[in-house]
């Protein structure tokens, strides 16, 4: 028998989320926005994105994204929906040439989802990948509750240290890193200015640079 996907089931859950947490929610986009260039790609793809949410807000073209029911409900936003996992990307190689990930390659096999990124972005495509920092306030509370949540029991968390070599053996350099999220969550009631670096805030953002030589485009 299937497991459902919990992301299927409880779609509208993890949407509401963001509308009761705006303030957070907020200062994740500003921390993300401030490593995006200035005009965004053409191809340009979420991985792991939801309902859209940050997709849709920041000008990304492509959603992708496993779950059924949360591309149905990105539908409104407007964005192409792809449905597929970040282990087999159904895109060609060099096809992308800017990738963001947000909370989402907690859920992947990273070593795996990183290969195909590097697969599919063009030579000099940029990678931009946002996440919980598990030596975090944050990271460390939602670990200690993985066995109890539908969302994060089997996530992996990473830390941006050890995120940051994994990149570069991938064939990702130059990383520029920003961090938000400075206090509890209950305590942010307005948006937060993103800093430099890691080793403060909960939520990171590291962008880098895919480093390979020329190749061809779209979806397979």
């Amino acid at each position: 028998m299937t497991k459902e996907n919990p992301f299927d089931i409880r779609a509208q859950e993890y949407d509401r989320w963001y509308e009761e947490h705006l303030p957070v929610y907020e200062s994740e986009l500003e921390a993300i926005r401030g490593l995006l260039p200035a005009d965004i790609p053409e191809r340009s793809l979420e991985i792991g994105a939801g309902t859209g949410r940050f997709t849709s807000a920041l000008g990304i073209s492509y959603a992708l994204d496993p779950s059924r029911k949360m591309l149905g409900m990105a539908e409104k936003s407007g964005v192409d929906r792809i449905q597929g996992v970040a282990e087999e990307l159904p895109l060609k190689g060099s096809s992308m040439e800017l990738v963001l990930m947000v909370a989402s390659l907690c859920f992947a096999d990273a070593e795996k989802a990183l290969q195909e990124i590097y697969r599919v972005l063009a030579p000099g495509g940029e990678l931009i990948i946002a996440f919980i920092e598990r030596d975090s306030p944050l990271g460390k509370e939602y670990k200690k509750r993985t066995s109890k949540s539908s969302f994060y029991r089997n996530a992996t968390f990473h830390s941006a240290g050890e995120l940051t070599g994994r990149l570069h053996e991938h064939g990702f350099h130059g990383p520029v890193i920003r961090q938000t999220l400075f206090k509890p969550l209950p305590e942010i009631r307005s948006v937060e200015e993103p800093e430099e670096g890691f080793g403060k805030g909960s939520f990171v953002v590291i962008r880098t640079t895919s480093i390979k030589k020329e190749s061809k485009t779209f979806f397979q």
